[in-house]
């Protein structure tokens, strides 16, 4: 067997410098965006674009204590609804999944239409929405944001939930129903000690998903539910965009997640690879 050969000092520099220009051009949006929120207004509107120039916070500060906006409410409701959406969607994809795998109900059946419906685009489910939220009283609420992401991450959760229990050893669950384990027991005491790691997983996708809600915040809240993401937009005002606030809002708004990536990463890989080994 070959062993592999080591690139050395100066291999080890080139692939490294490759990775971090090929990082900074996919994210060359991101970077600038985040130069631009620590830009004074003169340095945002000069011509030619300033590259080296003095940061400041001037507009993070803005983006925090500007009352008519309220933007750390903003923050709150989008950890709420992810994190609301996050759980709904696990407390009905699991069992789901379940049933599918175990007991053979559905799978056929529901599967490719749950994920059929995920294809579809969102902008069709607008209007119904909007109307049964009117009539159930949901509109503006972080309960209706809630159950909008729920619905969103549920045929990606149910996916990856079905993946999960497929790989679990039956063997366990047998001798546990021969102790006299019900379903209830089997799910709360087996399936999710045993499939921690990728519910984990599933969370994370789902939260980040979830957390960049656009559509269904900019419909259905007005005030009081505006998720982060909306409200980051709301410095583009009819007296023209103003680019400091707004990109600062966006890094405000862009932080969570990507906290979430990076700390998770290991688990986020576990869930993107589900499946690819075991058939």
């Amino acid at each position: 067997m070959s062993r592999k050969r080591d690139p050395g000092p100066i291999g080890w520099t080139w692939r490294w410098l490759l990775f971090v220009v090929a990082a900074l051009i996919l994210n060359l949006p991101v970077v600038f965006t985040v130069f631009t929120s620590f830009k004074t207004n003169a340095d945002i509107n000069a011509s030619p674009p300033v590259w080296l120039f003095a940061p400041t916070l001037q507009h993070y500060a803005e983006v925090l204590t500007t009352p008519t906006l309220n933007f750390p409410r903003y923050l709150m409701n989008s950890f709420v609804l992810a994190a609301a959406g996050t759980a709904i969607a696990l407390v009905l994809a699991v069992p789901a999944a379940y049933a599918i795998v175990r007991m053979k109900f559905g799978g056929g059946t529901i599967v490719p239409i749950v994920l059929m419906l995920r294809t579809l685009p969102l902008v069709i489910f607008a209007i119904p929405f909007y109307f049964m939220f009117q009539w159930l009283g949901l509109l503006d609420t972080r309960l209706g944001l809630s159950i909008i992401a729920a619905i969103i991450n549920l045929p990606f959760a149910l996916l990856f939930a079905i993946a999960m229990v497929r790989d679990l050893p039956y063997e366990i669950e047998e001798a546990a129903r021969v102790d006299g384990a019900g379903i209830g027991m089997l799910l709360w005491r087996i399936v999710i000690p045993l499939g921690r790691p990728m519910l984990i997983s599933i969370a994370i996708l789902s939260f980040i998903y979830a957390w960049n809600e656009f559509l269904f915040g900019l419909i259905l809240t007005t005030r009081s539910a505006t998720p982060v993401t909306v409200g980051a937009t709301l410095f583009a005002t009819s007296f023209g965009i103003r680019w400091g606030p707004t990109s600062a809002a966006m890094v405000l708004s862009l932080l969570p997640p990507m906290l979430v990536g990076l700390v998770c990463f290991r688990y986020l890989t576990r869930a993107l690879t589900a499946g690819a080994i075991k058939g």
